[in-house]
């Protein structure tokens, strides 16, 4: 591998490091006032590199961890930096904050009861806080995530929960102890809840009416009658705990999706937090917390602006990357013609920690953090009608199995009213599910697999169903029936990145915003690229491919799907496609040739969605000139001319940002596209 190709290959991470350098304007002194009097509170760090006791902008600066939007401070990233004291007790000053993630140091004393109102997200996991819950938690109405996990909580929670729009919270780990509170009744967005290895005691009777899909609540003291309500829960754990059984006690009839508490053999992952590679239940417990550098060390902040330093030293770490060798246990069940399902045992246990992608920004040096871990797979029959397709075939436990009649159903017929649109890999159709949420449909045609072929079909399908990321668009099912192939994803309809750009009726994307979904797209390919042990491609990534959601975040399609190409039996498509996507004009030159391969063709197509979003053109517009028509070719020469670069930006975003912040970013699109 070339120099240049290793380049490329940390360019998604870079970008993220390098719109550090993007931010000019002056921070609200309160925020700066509360950054200094937590820099204090930690006994002023040196790892935190850029911070001062006194005086500086952390949004016109580089202040380690520090993300801002124009003046306002939004995010506070300070994740495994070792760092020893106490937040302080002005955090409630950061007004604009959205997100605050101090997990895995060595914090201590209470949690503060001043915290950022309008925060959304609070992740404090896997450090030695003491005390309780602070009352003021009823005042974060916009909290939607909360992990307190891992920590030396004690006493009763006290009851805090009313009026908060909380959808997921992990209390799991602690010395709480007490009876639920009330409030937890008022918890009506809550859908995820961990509460294992506490000391709780009492009903649970206030959980019984909560929308939840996820509830650990393993290894309490919980007492009382399990709600007839947990039937339906898709993932339970409760086992630990002294609930009532009545002597004439019938078991639950479970659908096939839910994991029952009478037949326990496999542990299953919680929160990103306390997920552990699991194993069958011992006799004894041993919790052990991770220490050291976690596999994600590509990434690293580096102070100041300079952006040679900056990628240099992301190269330097990136070539030592190692990643840590994912293993779990596997069971699997004699009995080919039933459904075995995984159930909770309720222990975990530390493995090699694996960065989360997720929540991947530039920041700190990564830390260890635990990786979700996909369960066993669930065993299922044969499709009906597939005599070749062998009955010890595995399908994901992450992916709810449809059949072929529901999604009839749920289409209407694949009525042409429903269709959305149509490639390579077959044609894609809205539908509402029995229980009213909307999905999209991708009707792939493969009706004459070999055995082999309906192996590697499958092989695609638990790698789909593993991909969990904020910019990636969530596999929520499947259909093999009958030779039909359907994959059902979650609906994200508002638009795509090709229609927000390209089409006149909407109003052009502000410079914040393009940058937003610039990083968006690059967090989802640095997950595909270095989450698993064998990198994911995308192999056509492009602005049609990238969904925007309701808020404008993107959301990228089709990803995991690039080798069920050769198998779809829709050959004419696939061969027109395979010419006309030479003509896309997100192709990298070497694509095809000895050496090439998909992640880096996928780095050369971020390079040419950089390039959109800054020039507002189409990456292949035959309606040009003959020498404007590939945007790259077009641009390449005049990227590092600052004349040049000041005339290609798009008019509706002239003048909203300097032209240093142009000159590195169009730095940033040469790492992605150089040849």
């Amino acid at each position: 591998m070339t120099i240049k190709q290793q380049w490329r290959r940390l360019a998604a991470v870079m970008l993220t490091a390098m719109l550090f350098v993007l931010a000019e304007t002056d921070t609200d002194p309160l925020e700066v006032s509360a950054l200094q009097d937590v820099y204090k509170s930690l006994n002023a760090p040196p790892q935190l590199r850029g911070w001062k006791l006194e005086g500086g902008d952390p949004c016109g600066e580089v202040w380690m961890g520090v993300f801002c939007s124009g003046s306002s401070i939004v995010e506070l990233q300070l994740r495994g930096l070792k760092l020893l004291g106490s937040l302080g007790n002005q955090l409630q000053h950061l007004h604009n904050l959205k997100n605050l993630d101090v997990s895995f140091n060595n914090l201590q004393g209470e949690i503060p009861f001043g915290l950022p109102p309008n925060t959304t997200y609070i992740n404090l996991a896997y450090n030695n806080l003491t005390q309780g819950l602070p009352f003021s938690l009823p005042l974060l109405t916009s909290l939607v995530y909360l992990n307190l996990s891992h920590n030396s909580l004690t006493g009763p929670l006290g009851n805090v929960f009313s009026g908060l729009q909380i959808k997921e919270m992990d209390l799991s780990f602690n010395n709480l102890t007490g009876d639920l509170p009330s409030s937890f009744g008022s918890l009506m967005n809550l859908t995820s809840l961990y509460l294992q290895n506490n000391r709780f005691t009492g009903s649970i009777i206030y959980l019984s009416d909560l929308p939840l899909t996820d509830l650990n609540i393993e290894d309490n003291q919980f007492s009382g009658i399990i709600p007839s309500h947990f039937q339906s829960i898709p993932h339970l754990w409760i086992w630990g705990n002294k609930f009532h059984v009545e002597p004439n006690y019938k078991p639950w009839k479970f659908p096939l999706d839910v994991i029952p508490m009478i037949q326990n053999a496999t542990g299953y992952p919680t929160t990103e937090s306390s997920a552990i590679m699991n194993f069958p239940r011992p006799q004894k417990v041993i919790k052990k917390k991770k220490k050291g550098i976690g596999a994600g060390s590509m990434v690293l902040l580096v102070g100041g602006v300079a952006l040679l330093g900056t990628f240099f030293a992301l190269f330097a770490v990136g070539m030592n990357h190692r990643r840590a060798q994912n293993f779990a246990a596997s069971h699997r069940s004699n009995n080919s013609t039933t459904y075995t399902l995984p159930v909770s045992t309720g222990r975990e246990f530390s493995a090699a920690p694996e960065d989360n992608p997720q929540m991947k920004r530039i920041r700190p040096p990564p830390v260890p953090q635990l990786r979700r871990v996909p369960p066993p797979p669930v065993r299922i029959d044969k499709p009906a009608g597939r005599k070749s397709f062998s009955a010890s075939c595995q399908y994901p436990a992450y992916a709810k199995l449809f059949s072929a009649a529901e999604l009839q159903l749920a289409t209407d017929g694949f009525s042409e009213e429903n269709l959305l649109g149509e490639g390579p890999i077959g044609s894609v159709y809205r539908a509402k599910l029995p229980d009213g949420q909307f999905a999209a449909v991708r009707n792939i045609p493969m009706s004459s697999l070999s055995l082999h072929e309906e192996e590697k079909f499958t092989e695609v399908l638990q790698t789909a169903s593993k991909l969990r990321h904020p910019n990636i668009v969530t596999l929520l099912g499947f259909c093999i029936d009958n030779g039909q192939h359907l994959l059902v994803y979650e609906y994200v309809g508002h638009l795509s990145l090709y229609n927000a750009m390209h089409d006149k009726v909407y109003k052009p994307l502000s410079w914040g915003l393009r940058l937003r979904i610039a990083i968006g797209v690059a967090r989802a390919l640095d997950y595909l690229h270095s989450s698993f042990s064998l990198p994911i491609a995308h192999s056509d990534l492009k602005a049609t491919n990238i969904l925007l959601d309701e808020e404008l975040t993107p959301r990228i399609a089709d990803c995991g799907l690039a080798s069920l190409r050769p198998l779809t039996s829709n050959s004419v498509k696939l061969r027109a496609s395979e010419i006309a996507i030479q003509n896309t004009g997100y192709i990298a030159p070497e694509h095809g040739q000895p050496g090439s391969s998909g992640t880096k063709s996928d780095t050369f197509a971020l390079g040419v969605l950089l390039l959109e979003l800054l020039t507002g053109r189409k990456a292949f517009d035959s309606s040009r000139p003959q020498g404007e028509q590939l945007l790259v070719k077009w641009a390449s020469t005049r990227l590092h001319d600052r004349r040049s670069l000041e005339q290609m930006i798009d008019q509706g975003i002239v003048g909203t940002f300097s032209s240093r912040v142009a000159s590195h970013y169009a730095d940033i699109i040469s790492l992605c596209t150089q040849v």
